[in-house]
């Protein structure tokens, strides 16, 4: 037994269960431990000792115990990526040693933004762009197209990791990118760049760097068809930030949403237009999401939504159409479709309006996602106002969360929300009685309500 022990350490590739951790010498189709099918990985088993592999002291410096008093907690510098977008999703900035990870479908801007992004910041700090899916030539003529600055960038072409990181502290960069970590292999393993060992020991080595140097590090992923990242989640406990980016690849707007950060607020997010000279900031997305049509319509009302740390006026559409199937159907785009079933069931019984035989139809205008429960009472209007084919006022903002019993909950933020909609000339707003303002707002009547049937009536006064 003790024979077998020692030489399962000595052997330096294992294979180890993605799903119970097991390790064996030897590759098979079923886990021995656990039983789940083709879930058995190489792993890499460190030979050497601690301080030759590089691994002893994470953040580069030996161990030291302190106390929190005695801990020094002067703010945490940061230093501008040159787009005020980009900084406000990042938490104000980019920190010193802090590893960010991008995902998002295929064409939807990732390398776009990155280089461009690089190329403001080489004109005043050490940058190096470094690529594993395009030649220096492909880089540089993505970079003539979008007419950005040229002379200061450094780029290479190159998926060995330990090259790149020779390159890397021989350069010494302050910002450097990798694009894409699905590229990226390391020499200590045989699979194939883009597995999940390969990823996940390629991404540590850069995280260790991170640590070690203070450079700040880009890691450009890419995204499975059901929109998580590609290859092991351990990938996104192990960087400081995720960033996503959303919307459509035909689209014109895309939106970057902050999944985690350990510097800043999560769910922060940041929204750009795809132009031919690539992606330009919008500091003002309300004023996009707004583009209605001038005669009031049914079935149209406008929400705000709270997005990060900043309201977001947008606008909802219903449209309920009497059903010929025997299950009528109910359709949500950008919202939950669990919750509007909930709310028609609601409506139904606190409000007194069937809509059992009726297809219900919701879209969120610009193709923004709101997941937020301050969206019901906004689109409980839409829907009545669809129904009875009535159009809703044009300078009428609702918002609001409706509980089972008909009650209208307060949402978060509520006089923040209604001080934009009183900046972009709204008239009206029906809000829950708790986010109602002490002092009036100018040229905005708020009309605070605690039920669904008082909603109702505010409607259509």
């Amino acid at each position: 037994m003790q024979a077998r022990g020692h030489s399962m350490a000595k052997a330096k590739r294992m294979y180890g269960c993605t799903e119970c951790g097991a390790t064996f010498p030897k590759w098979a189709g079923q886990c021995g431990a656990c039983g789940t099918w083709n879930t058995l990985m190489e792993t890499l088993i460190e030979e050497r000792v601690a301080e030759k592999s590089g691994r002893a002291g994470w953040a580069g410096d030996q161990a030291e115990l302190k106390t929190l008093a005695q801990v020094s907690v002067e703010k945490v510098p940061r230093f501008s990526t040159q787009s005020s977008e980009l900084d406000r999703v990042l938490g104000g900035g980019l920190v010193d040693g802090s590893v960010v990870l991008l995902g998002g479908d295929p064409g939807i801007g990732k390398s776009t933004i990155l280089l461009q992004t690089l190329c403001n910041m080489a004109e005043s700090i050490s940058a190096l762009y470094v690529t594993g899916e395009e030649s220096q030539q492909q880089v540089a003529m993505r970079a003539r197209r979008l007419e950005l600055p040229q002379d200061k960038l450094k780029v290479m072409t190159e998926t060995c990791i330990e090259t790149i990181l020779a390159v890397a502290r021989r350069e010494k960069p302050r910002v450097m990118v990798i694009d894409s970590i699905q590229t990226i292999f390391t020499e200590q393993l045989q699979s194939a760049p883009g597995g999940v060992s390969q990823v996940r020991e390629s991404a540590a080595l850069l995280v260790r760097y991170a640590k070690q140097s203070g450079t700040a590090i880009f890691l450009v992923g890419h995204v499975t068809k059901e929109g998580s990242l590609a290859g092991p989640r351990v990938l996104e406990h192990m960087v400081d930030t995720v960033l996503y980016f959303e919307g459509e690849s035909d689209g014109r707007l895309r939106m970057l949403r902050a999944v985690k950060n350990r510097f800043g607020a999560v769910n922060e997010l940041g929204v750009f237009g795809m132009t031919d000279r690539g992606l330009k900031e919008v500091s003002n997305p309300s004023a996009i999401f707004l583009n209605r049509a001038q005669e009031a319509v049914s079935g149209s009302v406008v929400m705000a939504t709270w997005e990060g740390s900043r309201p977001m006026l947008i606008e909802v559409q219903a449209l309920v159409d009497t059903s010929h199937l025997g299950n009528p159907r109910r359709v949500t785009v950008g919202l939950d479709q669990n919750r509007l079933a909930m709310l028609l069931a609601v409506l139904h019984r606190h409000g007194g309006i069937p809509t059992h035989d009726q297809d219900v139809f919701l879209n969120v205008v610009g193709g923004v996602k709101v997941l937020e429960t301050a969206s019901d009472l906004a689109l409980m209007a839409a829907i009545i106002s669809s129904l009875r084919n009535r159009p809703l006022e044009h300078g009428l903002l609702v918002f609001g969360e409706i509980g089972l019993s008909g009650e209208i909950r307060p949402v978060p933020s509520g006089q923040e929300r209604l001080k934009e909609a009183a900046k972009h000339g709204f008239k009206r707003a029906i809000v829950p009685k708790a986010n109602a303002p002490r002092e009036t707002l100018a040229g905005l009547q708020v009309i605070a309500v605690t039920r669904l049937e008082e909603a109702l009536d505010a409607l259509f006064d």
